[in-house]
């Protein structure tokens, strides 16, 4: 009896740290999706909502407007850089860029400085891309070649075993240039949208329609066409690769 009680001890601890280490492996396997809904809501909708609707001096005011307004998507992005564990380059400067038009309504600078400063993010961008083909690690195997998106492993090994290992590294300089291209279509697109749009002095109930106007523009005028660019770059980087490793498509790409 006392051998069938106490001769078998470690099946509940076993399960229980098969248990433990299993959930964080899950947790790591399946991490949370962002909401396409959520991320329009707070970065474009309701900004503009705010902007446009409660800028008068009988519902927020024009500065309070702007603070009230630029808060969702600065949350948005804090939370994202929170919840990521890491710096997100790209989350970053988006927060950066939140900041720096919250500041320059605030102060009541000229418009101009705030198209300059539309302009500059993407511009600096398509320069990073650019530069960075000249270092050990350039923005295409941020952006596109990575182990989230493609099996790079496996890609490499067919590519050494092909011989075309040179081949490719011109085909991610010639991806290189097409992304800093939809990068320097963005920063032209962003100057003219805030040009044509902001006329009115900062600090007015006018001005922050105009930038609620813009907010709203920017995704079908800006975010559309990079996004195609994008895809483009895609469909290129995955015909190269079939091309120079002889497997398809469901073999390179990781399965969500």
């Amino acid at each position: 009896m006392t051998d069938s009680k106490h001769s078998n001890p470690e099946p509940a601890d076993t399960v229980g740290a098969q248990e433990s280490s299993a959930a964080p492996e899950s947790a790591q396997q399946k991490p949370q999706k962002e909401s396409l809904l959520g991320n329009l809501l707070l970065n474009i909708v309701i900004p503009t909502l705010i902007l446009t609707k409660l800028s008068g001096d009988h519902w927020l005011g024009a500065k309070w407007a702007i603070v009230v307004a630029l808060a969702f998507p600065l949350i948005y992005g804090a939370r994202d850089l929170i919840r990521s564990g890491k710096v997100n380059f790209f989350s970053a400067l988006g927060v950066i860029s939140i900041l720096l038009t919250g500041s320059m309504s605030l102060l009541e600078l000229d418009a101009k400085y705030i198209a300059i400063k539309e302009a500059a993010i993407p511009g600096l961008l398509g320069i990073a891309t650019i530069v960075s083909l000249y270092t050990r690690w350039p923005l295409v195997r941020t952006l596109i070649y990575n182990e989230r998106i493609l099996d790079t492993a496996k890609i490499a090994r067919s590519l050494q075993s092909n011989g075309n290992e040179s081949a490719f590294d011109r085909t991610l300089q010639q991806a290189s240039w097409m992304i800093a291209g939809s990068f320097f279509v963005s920063s032209a697109l962003n100057y003219i949208l805030a040009e044509v749009l902001l006329k009115s002095p900062p600090g007015t109930e006018a001005f922050n329609e105009e930038l609620g106007k813009m907010t709203a523009l920017s995704f079908p005028v800006i975010a559309l066409p990079a996004t195609i660019i994008l895809m483009l770059v895609l469909f290129f980087l995955f015909r190269r690769i079939g091309k120079l490793t002889g497997l398809k498509l469901e073999e390179i790409v990781v399965q969500q």
